[in-house]
């Protein structure tokens, strides 16, 4: 059976009714009401609250990564009544916001940005704080975990000494490598180049007349 014009108008139109927005679901239900969400930058934050809930009508605002900015942020949040915020744990640019926000008693949910962007529905990068104030008000957004403070502080010592080990690594070979473009052996003459013997004059000496 041949398809005539008129077979085709008809389907373009079924196929247009029924990709038309339908209903949310009964089960799919506003748990976070108060709730906010904030598209992480490295100079600027765009934050989204629902809608109407701020006085002059901008439910999608911008600010800047100072901390003067950070702090009218959480004002404004404050203002417009959220009392739980969802971001995008964007490299270490979230780190002084989140703890701002901690600080001023809101509960703020640590989100991965891969899992975020996965999801379909997302506009322009600067209504990204849309979806994520959106799919937190429906509870549809889980936190990463966050220790405590001090555990936090203990971490970055920690951290930090890895850090530290791992470049004077590094550094040994370097010298390694430099003595014995040099032609300076003094790794067969001691064990431990870095050593109080290996980094006496003496031993250098030596390997000089040696080799």
């Amino acid at each position: 059976m041949k398809t005539t014009p008129a077979h085709a108008k008809r389907r373009r139109q079924v196929g247009t009714a029924t990709k038309r927005k339908v209903p949310l679901p009964a089960q799919l239900k506003r748990i976070n009401l108060n709730a906010a969400g904030i598209d992480i930058g490295s100079e600027e934050h765009w934050a989204a609250v629902p809608p109407s809930r701020d006085p002059e009508g901008k439910d999608v605002r911008r600010f800047g990564a100072f901390t003067g900015e950070l702090c009218a942020l959480a004002d404004w949040l404050k203002q417009c009544g959220i009392e739980t915020v969802a971001m995008e744990s964007t490299g270490v640019y979230w780190i002084s916001l989140y703890e701002l926000l901690v600080e001023r008693g809101f509960e703020v949910l640590l989100v991965d940005a891969r899992r975020v962007k996965n999801v379909p529905g997302r506009k322009t990068d600067v209504l990204d704080c849309q979806w994520l104030q959106e799919l937190h008000t429906y509870g549809l957004l889980r936190g990463a975990f966050r220790p405590a403070d001090q555990v936090c502080i203990l971490r970055s010592y920690l951290r930090q000494r890895s850090m530290l080990v791992a470049y004077a690594s590094h550094h040994i070979q370097h010298m390694q490598k430099a003595l014995e473009q040099m032609n300076l052996k003094l790794a067969h003459v001691v064990s431990d180049i870095t050593g109080l013997t290996g980094m006496g004059r003496a031993v250098v000496n030596r390997c000089v007349k040696r080799y």
